[in-house]
């Protein structure tokens, strides 16, 4: 292309966007880093740079010649690149918009990263062997497979996995006659492993085809798949992905709808317009994501056709519908702070699994960032509040992380206390009286997650007095109740979520503690990364009795010499051994009955935390 300006002639060269991954292992990663930073910056190339130790991860545009002599450098100068998939594709130049700013097309990223995709939200477990991924299939031969599919073969048994995000999708993917396509319904590819452990039935004794956009989160799914043995030993991926598949088919072949990609493109469509996905809002045929509607939960995309917008509406995605997600609760306390009371509403419902509802403005609303939305559960006769006040300096000190949800337990417990010894008064013929109690309305409302088997589940505003001495060890005592409260955080999680994690303290510990214990069977309606256990013990319960736990956890608590008079230091051990060595992480301290914030306790806390990140 070229443009004339007086009597010279300036050329134009054509915008391109550059994809490729390569799994090798990178001995020096400072000097990979180096040549990125000054080939990309000189010849003026825009994107995502991913480096691990085990390869790289590259999405990067400009101008067609600048991509090709990247290309040239990287093959001349560096073996590791041997054999790499390099899909460089040819587009419109981005614009200075939202869409290119959020794809990162509008500087130049390079980061060192642990790993290249993400395959499951469990940190501390390590990752199959990408030398153990399924076999490569050209786009012709994957082809191929679903076109022999229809015939009366053995190849009947084949299945295909979308091993992409659901908004993903919505858009476009593989359909073929007599082929089941398993479409996971991933928020993220973090998610992929658990459904894959879900739903093995489907899997095991199949011929398993897997497709992506590019190819590299097959390399990790398929990988993870072939490691759980028998019966998962066919599996196949389509090398290159859906790109080079619609090079391959520019009809779309077998590929219906677009190819959603990560930059400022947006999605890819083949020669046939036919349009697969949904309105959100109409269901109406719409599949143009350039608006960049968001789920006001989960914050996934979401598919919202021209008609439908509006600018004063909160969008729920379907996962969220079906989690039972609607407007935040009232009863919430945010980071201490009760949640501001919603106005009178009147909610819309366009269909069964559609729901729009005015939107309430929140300057301080951080569910857009990147922090860990962590709830919090406290300890036995406290409440939301004081937890918070409690936390506050954790609080304060992984500000820039996370963000503590408080919530109250659900059982309430009766204001009681315990009255001193008379002290016999040598001028009287009787002993003093004890003091009398403070007024109840100057008390706040103490909650518990578990209650002795003899609860009096009445509770009133008048003070009683103990029965006779606290004792030390009555948190072994106080089993009943866990009904109550996991229903109780079920709504929270429904009405609240999502959820990154759950901090709990003391008895709160307890309750995360049997919760992450049910962490696969509560996968739906509570869905959580880890659990932080504070000074913590284990209930005598049969949820705890099956087998070492797998949730990623950080367990705090005082050593022997840690002067915790509430929670013996071999109780919170005894809790952490009932968790996987891979899983868990421990932080004894020397601070007592609390959760310590300085170092280096605060620094383990943090790099806990920062692995979910």
């Amino acid at each position: 292309m070229e443009t004339m300006s007086g009597d010279k002639t300036i050329a134009t060269e054509q915008y391109g966007v550059l994809l490729y991954y390569k799994y090798a292992e990178i001995p020096n990663l400072n000097d990979v880093v180096t040549f990125y930073r000054s080939n990309c910056s000189s010849l003026g190339l825009l994107g995502r740079v991913r480096i691990s130790p085990h390869g790289v991860n590259v999405t990067v545009g400009g101008n067609l010649h600048s991509l090709e002599k990247h290309i040239e450098a990287l093959k001349s100068n560096h073996d590791l690149f041997e054999g790499t998939d390099f899909k460089l594709a040819t587009c419109h130049h981005p614009s200075n918009d939202k869409v290119a700013e959020e794809s990162g097309f509008t500087s130049l990223s390079i980061r060192i990263v642990k790993e290249l995709v993400t395959l499951s939200s469990h940190p501390l477990l390590k990752s199959p062997e990408i030398s153990n991924a399924g076999k490569h299939l050209s786009a012709t031969e994957f082809h191929s497979s679903l076109h022999n599919a229809n015939s009366e073969s053995p190849e009947k048994s084949l299945v295909l996995l979308d091993a992409r995000n659901l908004y993903e999708t919505r858009i476009g993917k593989f359909q073929a006659p007599n082929v089941d396509t398993l479409d996971p319904q991933v928020r993220q590819y973090s998610d992929m492993s658990s459904w894959i452990d879900a739903n093995g039935e489907q899997l095991k004794g199949k011929n398993i085809l897997m497709y992506c956009t590019g190819g590299i989160r097959c390399e990790m799914a398929s990988a993870y798949i072939k490691s759980k043995g028998a019966g998962f030993e066919n599996v196949f991926q389509l090398f290159g992905g859906i790109q080079r598949y619609m090079e391959q088919f520019p009809d779309g072949g077998f590929f219906k709808g677009k190819n959603f990609v990560f930059d400022h493109r947006i999605s890819v469509g083949s020669s046939d317009a036919n349009i697969i996905g949904t309105c959100l809002i109409c269901h109406c045929s719409f599949d143009d994501y350039s608006s960049r509607c968001r789920c006001t939960h989960c914050r996934m995309l979401v598919l919202v056709c021209h008609g439908c917008q509006n600018e004063s509406a909160l969008y729920v995605c379907e996962l969220c519908q079906r989690q039972g997600k609607t407007v935040r609760s009232k009863q919430l306390i945010e980071n201490g702070e009760p949640e501001p009371s919603l106005p009178d509403l009147e909610i819309h419902n366009f269909s069964s699994d559609t729901i729009v509802l005015p939107q309430v403005p929140r300057e301080d609303d951080v569910r857009t960032s990147r922090k860990l939305r962590i709830l919090c559960l406290h300890g036995f006769r406290q409440n939301a509040s004081s937890f918070k006040g409690r936390t506050a300096s954790l609080a304060k000190k992984l500000k820039k992380m996370s963000e503590f949800i408080f919530i109250d337990a659900p059982h309430e417990l009766s204001f009681i206390y315990q009255t001193p010894m008379p002290v016999p008064d040598m001028n009287c013929a009787s002993p003093s009286l004890p003091p009398s109690p403070p007024p109840s309305q100057s008390c706040n409302k103490k909650f518990a997650w578990f209650v002795a088997q003899n609860f009096d589940r009445s509770s009133g505003v008048d003070w009683k007095v103990a029965d006779g001495p606290f004792d030390p060890l009555q948190y072994q005592q106080q089993t009943a109740g866990y009904d109550i409260s996991l229903s109780h955080l079920k709504k929270v999680f429904s009405q609240e979520g999502p959820f990154d994690g759950i901090l709990g303290f003391s008895q709160g510990a307890a309750m995360a503690a049997l919760v992450s214990a049910q962490q696969e069977k509560l996968r739906g309606e509570m869905d959580f990364k880890f659990v932080v256990l504070c000074s913590g013990f284990a209930l005598q319960v049969k949820e705890m009795e099956f087998g070492p736990i797998k949730c990623p956890c950080l367990h705090i608590f005082g050593n022997e010499q840690g002067k915790d008079r509430q929670i013996a230091n071999q109780a919170s051990k005894e809790l952490a051994s009932l968790y996987d060595d891979s899983c868990s992480v421990i932080v004894e301290h020397d601070c007592g009955h609390i959760i310590p914030t300085r170092s280096p306790y605060i620094d383990e806390i943090k790099d806990f935390l920062g692995r979910f990140l």
